[in-house]
């Protein structure tokens, strides 16, 4: 068990920093391509911040563990929602300024409704992943449309000022970009066999183990880019971050895993870990749009999040023993 433990603890610390260098290298290099701050916000730090939750998933699915694939991305979504945003708005409550946000949001709830129903049956196919992907490339192309549009919005001037202090050359740029990659698919697999060990010695299921520990575990980048970007009081970006992750989780993590090979659905994972993840998103588009003027994530509300995953990571902990 010591071997697999260090494993997770090893895989962890990698896919963080790897996560972390990949997502600068591609903002930056995005950046030298032209494309406009808006659009490097909302695509490629939602890809690079998602990329390991993305990684993770394809290799449990390949290998035959779709608990822990399906658990990685929807206990990623619960994690984002509840335990970043909450803690990232106990510390500094986030004002929600950017339209292009807001807008995001009931896509989101509309996304994980639209991921539920495919729940239904008990089963992921390869059908349902195209659906998933569709989607996600309609969206995509909604998104960049956003962006060339978006100038002047609250994110876009946030992600300039980001993009401006950064100062990163193109050929760091890129050395980052590849070498960030490579260690992020060699840290996944670390903890992925890691993890399934830890489960399979403690006879907890591998559902669990990955909306726990690698959920948790591959939250980490949107973390600490949501406290380093309330930290510059870029509050847009901060959310901006998690709804974009949660985006890729819901649609193209699950789209790929289940395109490598088809999930088998836990009943429980309608009832309890969907519902939960529907009912955040929800809590998190009142919370934002529903208010007139600017929306607001106060620290109440914040501290209401972070009892909300307590609970909730408490309620998966007593099912197992």
């Amino acid at each position: 068990m010591t071997l697999p433990l260090l494993a997770i603890l090893a895989g962890l610390a990698l896919l963080v920093w790897s996560a972390d260098k990949f997502v600068d290298g591609a903002a930056a290099t995005a950046r030298y391509a032209g494309m406009p701050p808006l659009l490097i916000g909302m695509v490629i730090i939602g890809f690079g911040t998602s990329a390991p939750e993305m990684v993770v998933s394809a290799l449990a699915a390949s290998q035959g563990n779709p608990g822990l694939a399906l658990g990685n991305a929807y206990g990623s979504n619960i994690t984002n929602i509840a335990l970043i945003l909450g803690l990232t708005a106990l510390l500094s409550p986030i004002a929600v300024a950017s339209q292009v946000v807001r807008k995001e949001i009931p896509v989101l709830l509309g996304i994980t409704l639209l991921s539920g129903a495919l729940l239904i049956d008990g089963n992921l196919g390869r059908e349902d992943a195209l659906i998933l992907l569709v989607v996600f490339f309609i969206l995509m192309g909604w998104s960049i449309w956003q962006g060339m549009r978006g100038r002047g919005d609250a994110l876009d001037t946030e992600m300039q000022d980001d993009l401006d202090a950064e100062g990163m050359s193109l050929k760091s740029a890129l050395i980052w970009l590849v070498l960030g990659l490579v260690l992020l698919v060699g840290a996944s697999r670390l903890l992925v066999w890691g993890a399934v060990e830890v489960a399979h010695g403690l006879g907890i299921s591998d559902l669990v183990i990955g909306l726990t520990i690698v959920a948790i575990g591959t939250s980490l980048p949107e973390l600490a880019s949501s406290l380093m970007a309330i930290r510059k009081k870029e509050h847009d970006l901060a959310l901006g971050n998690v709804l974009g992750s949660n985006v890729f989780n819901t649609l193209a993590v699950v789209g790929i895993a289940a395109g490598i090979h088809p999930l088998d659905v836990e009943p429980l994972v309608l009832s309890r870990d969907w519902s939960v993840m529907m009912a955040l998103t929800l809590v998190l588009l009142i919370m934002c749009v529903a208010r007139k003027g600017q929306g607001r994530i106060n620290r109440l509300e914040g501290g209401l999040l972070l009892v909300s995953f307590f609970a909730y990571t408490g309620w998966l902990l007593a099912s197992q023993f």
